[in-house]
């Protein structure tokens, strides 16, 4: 006979899976609720509600002491779940889907924990869960609400392996635990060597919530992002600043256009040579921070002369990046805002600027006709078309009225009301119609100081498009048609040139000292913490160690100045913790005491064990000495974690002298 295989040491099971105390479960709940929570913002409905619920239902679970649902229930309900986020997101990988499912998963891990293996999982969940977080949102609170869930998954572990404890002893062991990581993370944080990307990719869904201007423009796409008061980019000037007059950042240009939505050309449209700026007047040096936007353009103010690296200027007079951009970025520029570009023009580019579809707005061009007829010059044309506009009963709003067909023909000679694309698009239509290249370009006007920082901080709000023609002699000149009907859009602000009962974002339309100063001030941080912690990369890494004298740091001498000061910080932490252990109270003297006068009858006292989790075993182990160490461990925790008296310390040096000794113990 073949003899029987034993299985080898590490297959076997040396311990049956530890009971979960009843009183871990609600911080495993507060866990699973504090992780999963902020995601509620852009999980489904029906999803958020099924977490809250079983959430819930496990809570009550808990308090009535009921049992768990049955395995197989449990596994119909993550079958139901699985296929309904694949549903909801036609997929179940990307970030969306991704996230649900972890969440999801979060939700329903507690239904089925019955030992402290089980814990573990809810616990490693929760700090996955965390790391999401900042794929939505990296701001200060986020950073905050993330390290008071980080204490609480400490404190969480502290409980379930150091049993019943105070509360308050607890929330301070987890805060001295991440106190003492503090030093290691920050000296990793200055010095390990950054990368220029990130270290691993997002799939595409990750940059489907970023918003600003679009690659295309249509009657009410700008209003909806106007109506919007996020921070578009924060810009630093090396000197004074330009006028506000001045102020144009150039966005996406739109050649092509079908009657009612204008487009951007394809790139391969626009090849050619490269465009020919001359600088006049005086030029500008600033830094910008942009927003994530998912589009190549880098928004310069118009024009620029020099780019920064790895960006082009295009044909269109754009400032192009390699690739879309994805995540918050800095970028140093001159521009120039007086400037002639392109005196010779491509042929085709401006055959582009001069088609409009056939048989629509027939008024309009009817209109261009006559002036063509009566002018001499193209310019002579573009001032009668802003004459029109000044002059007649047009008005600047963010609610006009509904354009039909012949939209611009509508617009001009009916409803005369609109914002900066309907007066854009109008100007330009009128110099196709009357031979004069013109195209629409949109980005951002104007923007506003920050006291606190200096910096120029642009918004959504500020969304502006205006119009460019070509001259023969002067090349592409911009004319902003919304300067002719509301000059105050451009001189103050689109605040100074809306109606009172226009939608706009509250921020915008602060005008109380102290709310602007307390908008200023949070900005201002916010600002901060973008340029300092989430933009810290290698050009940042490289300034602030050159400041500490580390001129040229390489990755071979940022790692060694790593290594000594983890080791210094390693040296005063191990110095500390010793010291601390030296400076005990009387109270914790005559407990060690008890303890060491215990041992000697058997029962070991583990470092991490609470003084009452203790006594729980003592009473199991030794149940004739259960009364006596209860009696001590209740003392102990009313001097060490409350309001214990001189009396107490009495008391429980008492508890000691009635141990019995070692040779009386029976076992």
């Amino acid at each position: 006979m073949t003899p029987a295989l034993k299985p080898w040491p590490f297959m076997a099971s040396t311990k049956a899976p530890q009971p979960l105390e009843h009183g871990a479960i609600p911080w495993l709940l507060a866990v699973a609720l504090v992780t999963a929570a902020p995601h509620a913002s852009h999980l489904p409905l029906w999803l958020t509600l099924f977490v809250g619920g079983a959430l819930l239902w496990r809570s009550w679970l808990w308090r009535q002491q009921a049992r768990l649902p049955a395995r197989w229930l449990l596994m119909l309900v993550v079958f139901a779940g699985v296929a309904g986020i694949g549903w909801e997101f036609r997929t179940l990988f990307g970030r969306d889907a991704g996230v649900a499912l972890i969440v999801f998963f979060m939700a329903l891990k507690p239904m089925e924990m019955r030992t402290r293996r089980d814990s573990m999982v809810v616990v490693m969940l929760g700090f996955f869960l965390l790391l999401t977080h900042y794929f939505y949102l990296q701001s200060i609170p986020t950073g905050l609400w993330l390290l008071a869930a980080t204490t609480l998954l400490t404190a969480t572990l502290i409980r379930l392996y150091g049993g019943a404890q105070p509360l308050g002893a607890i929330v301070h062991y987890a805060g001295l635990l991440l106190a003492q990581a503090l030093p290691f993370m920050l000296i990793i944080f200055l010095l390990f060597p950054r990368v220029t990307g990130p270290l691993w990719g997002l799939p595409q869904d990750a940059y489907s919530g970023l918003t600003g201007l679009s690659d295309r423009m249509s009657p009410g796409s700008l209003n909806k992002l106007i109506q919007s008061g996020a921070i578009a980019f924060r810009v630093q000037f090396a000197g004074e600043l330009p006028p506000k007059s001045n102020l144009y950042w150039r966005g996406p240009v739109f050649d092509d256009y079908d009657g009612m939505t204008w487009r951007a050309l394809p790139r391969g449209d626009r090849a050619g040579s490269p465009p020919v700026v001359e600088a006049r007047g005086k030029t500008y040096s600033y830094v910008s921070t942009l927003e994530a936007h998912n589009q190549r353009w880098l928004l310069a103010l118009d024009l620029p002369t020099r780019q920064p690296e790895g960006s082009v200027l295009a044909r269109s007079l754009e400032t192009l990046s390699r690739e879309p951009v994805r995540s918050r970025a800095r970028y140093a520029f001159t521009s120039a805002p007086d400037f002639i570009a392109n005196r010779q023009e491509s042929p085709a580019l401006l055959q582009q600027a001069l088609r409009l579809p056939p048989r629509l707005n027939p008024r309009s061009r009817e209109l261009a006709a006559s002036w063509r007829a009566t002018f001499n010059s193209p310019q002579q044309i573009s001032d009668a078309a802003l004459r029109l506009f000044r002059q007649e009963a047009f008005f600047y709003t963010l609610q006009p009225p509904l354009l039909g067909e012949h939209a611009v023909d509508d617009f001009l000679f009916a409803t005369r009301r609109g914002f900066c694309e309907h007066y854009a698009s109008a100007y330009v239509v009128l110099m196709r119609a009357a031979d004069i290249p013109a195209r629409v370009v949109a980005g951002y006007q104007g923007g506003e100081i920050n006291p606190i920082d200096g910096y120029l901080t642009v918004r959504q709000s500020d969304a502006h498009a205006w119009a460019e023609i070509w001259l023969a002699d002067r090349g592409w000149v911009r004319v902003d048609p919304t300067a002719a009907v509301a000059p105050s859009r451009i001189e103050e602000g689109i605040e100074a040139a809306l109606p009172a009962d226009d939608p706009l974002p509250a921020l915008v339309r602060i005008d109380t000292d102290w709310l602007r100063d307390l908008r200023n001030r949070w900005e201002a941080a916010n600002n901060s913490w973008n340029q300092w912690v989430l933009g810290y990369n290698p050009q940042r890494q490289r300034e602030l160690l050159s400041r500490l004298g580390l001129d040229e740091p390489d990755w071979r001498s940022m790692t060694s100045a790593l290594a000594m000061l983890c080791a210094i910080a390693l040296l005063f932490v191990t110095v500390w913790t010793f010291w601390q252990r030296t400076t005990t109270t009387p109270a914790q003297r005559a407990w060690q005491r008890f303890c060491t006068r215990i041992k000697r009858l058997g029962i070991t006292r583990a470092d991490w064990e609470g003084p009452l989790a203790f006594a729980a075993r003592v009473a199991r182990e030794q149940p004739q000495l259960a009364a006596l160490c209860h009696e001590a461990a209740s003392i102990f925790a009313d001097l060490h974690y409350g309001n214990g008296t001189p009396e107490q310390l009495q008391q429980l040096k008492n508890c000691t002298r009635r141990l019995p000794s070692s040779w009386r113990h029976t076992s």
